[in-house]
């Protein structure tokens, strides 16, 4: 069991759930809604906690009811939440989703109103027993401070980053990290919608960051990594016999792969991993279906 810090936000999600993606302008009824607590690094650390971990939150709370449920979820989990700021005003941060049952697939509506985590509030954290860093890539300023902070007082401490969006200047925080987790939305930013788009993403960064884990989600294309030999592998996808839900997947397989590295798995076989729990995950609503067998 690793002792594993996320850094990064926590959601209200509101879900609902229609028989097919409606038209612009459209007016439809929701077959089912679900209300729960979401956000890439606290659904990655559920994740974590259900393989085994001892997994701590640091993020911004709002206090106020919608604060408090999402602090119940995670306790649910034994999720620690002692590294959060909380603040008397804002709002928790709020992702209204349109998941449609027809191929699983969802689209997200997100509003804000909450500062983010600062360097300050990292400062306050006890690293000296920490096993495994996470962070979202958000916030660059203030992150890089972070990971600079780390690099300099705990040179071993192994670090993960998730690049989500092309966040300008996001590049100056690679060189802090080991793991580098890009989403496929990110490449495709960046390269053409090509069947070998994914290697020549890895390929080209590995060639800047070429000590770095370079790894890629690629949805039902399955996952690309390269190490730090520059060996590309790939991984097919899971797909389970019917999707239902894949919100939190990307979340999921970002937690697999971490959970294979502490446990010294080899890139290809962490990748294999991702897909595989992944996958399972989509067949399932929410993040409770978790089985690393």
């Amino acid at each position: 069991m690793a002792r594993i810090i996320g850094v990064g936000i926590a959601t209200l999600d509101i879900i609902n759930s229609v028989d097919g993606y409606p038209a612009e302008d459209a007016e439809v009824r929701a077959a089912t809604q679900r209300i729960c607590r979401g956000g890439n690094t606290t659904n990655t650390l559920v994740v974590l906690s259900q393989l085994g971990h001892c997994c701590h939150w640091a993020g911004v709370l709002a206090d106020e009811p919608d604060g408090q449920r999402i602090v119940d979820d995670l306790k649910q989990y034994q999720i620690d939440t002692r590294y959060c700021r909380v603040v008397k005003d804002g709002k928790v941060p709020t992702s209204y989703i349109v998941h449609n049952r027809d191929n699983g697939s969802r689209t997200i509506i997100h509003y804000r109103d909450l500062p983010e985590f600062s360097f300050s509030d990292f400062t306050r954290i006890d690293l000296s027993t920490c096993d495994w860093l996470h962070f979202e890539g958000r916030n660059v300023t203030e992150t890089r401070k972070m990971l600079a902070h780390v690099a300099e007082n705990y040179p071993a401490l192994p670090c993960s980053l998730e690049i989500e969006k092309g966040r300008p200047k996001i590049k100056v925080l690679f060189k802090y990290v080991g793991t580098l987790l890009f989403s496929k939305n990110h490449v495709l930013e960046q390269e053409d919608n090509s069947e070998d788009a994914a290697q020549r993403f890895l390929e080209r960064l590995h060639r800047q960051f070429p000590e770095k884990r370079l790894i890629c989600a690629w949805g039902d294309g399955g996952a690309f990594g390269i190490d730090q030999r520059g060996v590309v592998y790939h991984s097919p996808p899971c797909p389970p016999a019917k999707v239902v839900d894949t919100l939190g997947a990307g979340d999921t397989f970002n937690a697999v792969i971490i959970d294979s590295l502490i446990n010294g798995l080899a890139l290809e076989a962490a990748l294999a991993d991702g897909c595989r729990i992944a996958g399972q995950k989509c067949a399932h609503v929410g993040l409770n279906s978790i089985n690393p067998l």
